[in-house]
């Protein structure tokens, strides 16, 4: 996600560096690619025109420290007015109710809502410790209710059977009921959705909202859909009082123009951004984390709540304690590396939280996506416990015996191996000179990059777990 504003913006910081101090003239010419890259990002006009009049007051006001360098001060600049365009801080599910805690969620066909649902669901019992109920009142579709119990059942959370006979404001009263009976913490509301905003869906919804009374009611949005999203936002808001926004499809999204626009323009902040498939792939919006990302500032805030939430802690210390005692990185290290780094969104959702580690983003998922994470750990698990400890003993017979066992050629063993070397050469280099080796030569301080028919970044996730 903003990737494409994220390079122009880059660019642009680069180019003021060279300036000895901010002028109008070189903050005219500055805004007017700010503004280009803004339009490109497909965020919306009246968002661009008040984003370009507020930095560039700013920019030519007393606040802007003398002690900076030009790109430094306009670049703070544009981060805070980033951040005031989407919100200024975090806005948290509002769950201070008597229980049931009715959270209503509506949005277009398509846009992600029965998959939202059950990433919420996940998220409240995991990180919030809540007893869950899932109701789908999307009796038109009854692929949509088979949808939403079979991820209840994924994420492990309840869910209350609807049927296409049904009456939705009479199933979501039965729903509240047993909510209320069986002493749940949150119901969960999914709502029919249509193709394209009409008024028999938005009646029905306004007939749902006021006999469940939700304490929330957040809208569902694909990301992809641009100025469209935000119009279509506002349109429900007008017919329900929409409390916030789930960003759908964020990952695919290279522009981020609804990120930056559906707050200014509705008034209702982003709550969530859903960001892959799997049902762990939601994240709270923090308005500043995101202004830092699109600027190549990084996210380190929220890689370290990733790794308290994914990584076991008790695998990482036990590694840890085996490196320092001077034992070898063995094929099992790799393939628990892996295993805690895909829990984690993968290697390129871990570069883009890294500052100044953007730009290898999508270097780093064309080695070491999750098809090729899957594809590796598969040759691990084609190796006998041995093989594994000492890969050492692999030679081509049994290279041949591996490649047969996970379906893949030679070849892909032969890389895994050179792979494995590197990082166990990594590992040493770490033992005495720490992460800044690392960063070396990952390419930070100058065209690092990754190692030849590599994949693994040198150091490879264990850099980033220790």
């Amino acid at each position: 996600m903003f990737n494409n504003l994220s390079e122009r913006l880059e660019g642009i910081s680069k180019r003021l560096r060279g300036q000895g101090r901010l002028t109008e003239d070189n903050i005219r010419d500055t805004l007017r690619e700010v503004r280009m890259a803004l339009l490109e990002a497909d965020v919306a006009l009246p968002v661009v025109k008040a984003f370009v009049n507020d930095v560039r007051e700013r920019a030519l006001g007393a606040e802007v420290m003398k002690s900076l360098s030009p790109g430094q001060a306009f670049i703070k600049i544009v981060r805070d007015e980033l951040v005031r365009v989407m919100g200024e801080e975090n806005a948290d599910l509002d769950l201070a109710t008597r229980p049931p805690a009715v959270v209503l969620v509506a949005g277009l066909q398509g846009s992600g809502k029965t998959t939202s649902i059950g990433k919420l669901g996940r998220w409240l019992a995991e990180d919030r410790k809540k007893k869950v109920l899932t109701v789908s009142l999307d009796v038109y579709r009854p692929a949509a209710i088979d949808q939403l119990e079979r991820l209840a059942g994924e994420v492990g959370v309840d869910f209350q059977p609807t049927a296409s006979s049904d009456d939705p404001v009479a199933a979501g009263q039965v729903a509240l009921e047993r909510a209320r009976r069986e002493y749940y913490d949150v119901l969960l509301v999914d709502t029919a959705g249509r193709l394209h905003v009409d008024e028999e869906m938005m009646d029905e919804v306004k007939r749902v909202h006021t006999a469940l009374d939700p304490v929330e009611t957040l809208f569902v949005v694909d990301s992809m859909t641009g100025q469209d999203a935000v119009n279509t936002a506002r349109a429900f808001d007008e017919a329900l009082p929409l409390s916030g926004v789930i960003l759908t499809k964020t990952d695919g999204d290279a522009r981020g123009g609804a990120a930056l626009s559906i707050r200014y323009i509705t008034g209702k902040p982003i709550k969530f951004l859903g960001v892959g498939e799997k049902t762990d792939a939601l994240e709270p919006f923090h308005p500043d984390r995101v202004a830092s990302r699109i600027l190549g500032m990084g996210d380190v805030l929220s890689l370290v709540e990733d790794v308290e939430r994914s990584v076991d802690q008790r695998e990482a210390e036990k590694m840890a304690a085996k490196l320092k005692k001077g034992k070898g990185f063995d094929l099992e290290d790799l393939r628990s590396q892996m295993q805690q780094i895909t829990k984690m969104g993968g290697m390129g959702g871990l570069m883009d939280k890294l500052p100044g580690m953007g730009k290898l983003t999508e270097q780093v998922e064309s080695q070491m996506g999750e098809k090729q994470v899957r594809r590796q750990i598969a040759i691990i698990d084609s190796m006998t416990p041995k093989e594994r400890r000492k890969p050492e003993v692999i030679n081509g017979s049994r290279k041949r015996r591996i490649a047969r066992g996970c379906g893949l050629q030679v070849q892909d063993v032969n890389r895994l191996l050179k792979q494995h070397k590197q990082m166990q050469k990594m590992m040493k280099q770490m033992k005495k000179g720490g992460m800044q080796k690392m960063m070396r030569q990952l390419g930070a301080g100058g065209g690092g990059g990754f190692p030849p028919g590599g994949g693994m970044p040198p150091g490879g996730p264990s850099g980033f777990l220790r």
